[in-house]
């Protein structure tokens, strides 16, 4: 069988998947289940083209890790036939521990644990399946390769990954302050010193790209509206384990169920595997097959959550610098309780508040160096001349305040 295939991507045309080994590891039902996981959760709630998925993402890493290497090679560095397909690897599995609906049910279905320990788990069974082929993908994801920059092209402040989900985002979902050149910074890239840096030349796209990566998370990843749906989908989640935790049967797939009807920590995760084999078999539409059930559920705090989300009245949300007062959250929670007839931590439910946070630029992790014409290295902040590019590297915190909408009498 031909395993040499060509994939036609929207965002930058023919991939070419680029060996065997690869083929397989994309046929593989963990992989093939990120087909049916958003990209960006509920942000299709706002803009209506965001319904791309991890697998169309997770191909384009791929792509363009192939290119990185290639201009690399250009330029003089040694690197494997072994290291290329590795390197490729790490990229292509890099999000493969994602769950439902992406970073919006990341800690609600398993309390405590990030998806990229669950991706590292899953890199080891695969491991395992394939007889020790990715030993060496492992090193590199795990940052323990000696060849550093193989490690900053996948998890880095300038990494393969946000450059395509920048890319392939804005594409979807239209917002063109998004859009970066990342074929001209990825042929501004070079290695001193094992270290991944970008030539003076490409300073520009530089700015452009940690400007971009700003504007996208508050105009589209952290936008009131999504953060009103992700709210609403994990107040959703909260609801059925809480009602399952109490003897309630609820409808749900038995991969559902399972994470439903027992409280499955960071710590048991880890050693009973069956946790493992049912999140594998995990994705959007069994949430939202159960929601939709749900909606007719006798519980009326769970059925009205699920009506607010498929009818998309979701919550107001205020996004404030300030925390919102003790008292207007007291008055708030006492009309909404008196108008739906909630009681005690029942109205938590309907109003909540919580923070956000958003830093375009670590300067402490993984610096963006520049490669300066006489040969020194300089980071991003202190050679460009844009004033506020430092400002980046400062965490914005902003607080929310979420509620029901109440219907006006008329």
């Amino acid at each position: 069988m031909n395993k040499k295939k060509i994939i036609n991507d929207p965002v930058y045309g023919f991939i070419t998947i680029p060996s065997e080994l690869i083929y397989d590891l994309i046929s593989h039902p963990y992989f093939q289940r990120l087909r049916y996981i958003k990209q960006l959760g509920m942000t299709h709630l706002v803009y209506p083209g965001a319904l791309h998925t991890r697998f169309h993402h997770a191909l384009g890493a791929m792509h363009l890790m192939g290119l990185a290497l290639e201009v690399l090679r250009s330029k003089g560095h040694p690197i494997s036939f072994e290291e290329e397909e590795a390197a490729t690897i790490a990229i292509l599995l890099h999000d493969i521990g994602h769950g439902p609906f992406s970073h919006a049910l990341e800690h609600t279905l398993v309390n405590g644990i990030q998806h990229e320990d669950i991706s590292m788990l899953m890199m080891d069974k695969l491991n395992e399946e394939f007889n020790g082929q990715l030993d060496q993908a492992i090193e590199i994801f795990k940052g323990k390769y000696h060849r550093n920059f193989f490690y900053q092209l996948i998890s880095g402040q300038l990494d393969l990954d946000r450059m395509d989900y920048l890319n392939r985002d804005s594409f979807f979902t239209g917002v063109s302050e998004g859009v970066i050149s990342f074929d001209r910074i990825i042929k501004m890239f070079n290695v001193v010193n094992d270290q991944l840096v970008i030539e003076e030349k490409g300073i520009y796209s530089i700015e452009k790209f940690l400007i971009a990566r700003r504007l996208m998370y508050w105009q589209v990843y952290l936008h009131k509206t999504v953060i009103a749906g992700e709210q609403l989908l994990v107040k959703i989640l909260e609801r059925a384990k809480e009602l399952a935790s109490n003897g309630t049967i609820l409808f749900a797939t038995p991969a559902l169920q399972h994470f439903l009807g027992e409280d499955v920590t960071e710590l048991n995760f880890f050693k009973d595997e069956n946790h493992l084999l049912q999140f594998s078999k995990l994705d959007d539409q069994d949430i939202y097959a159960a929601i939709k059930v749900w909606e007719n559920h006798p519980d009326i705090i769970l059925a009205r959550l699920c009506k607010m989300l498929n009818s998309r009245k979701l919550y107001k949300v205020e996004i404030t610098n300030e925390a919102p007062s003790p008292e207007r959250i007291a008055t708030l929670s006492e009309n909404i309780a008196q108008a739906l007839n909630l009681f005690g931590d029942d109205i938590s439910y309907f109003v909540f508040t919580d923070s956000i946070r958003n830093r375009a630029y670590n300067a402490g992790n993984s610096n963006i160096n520049i490669l300066m014409k006489n040969g020194a290295l300089v980071d991003i902040t202190k050679a460009s001349d844009l004033s506020n590019l430092a400002s980046l590297d400062r965490t914005v915190k902003k607080y929310i305040l979420c509620y029901t909408k109440l219907e006006e009498k008329s």
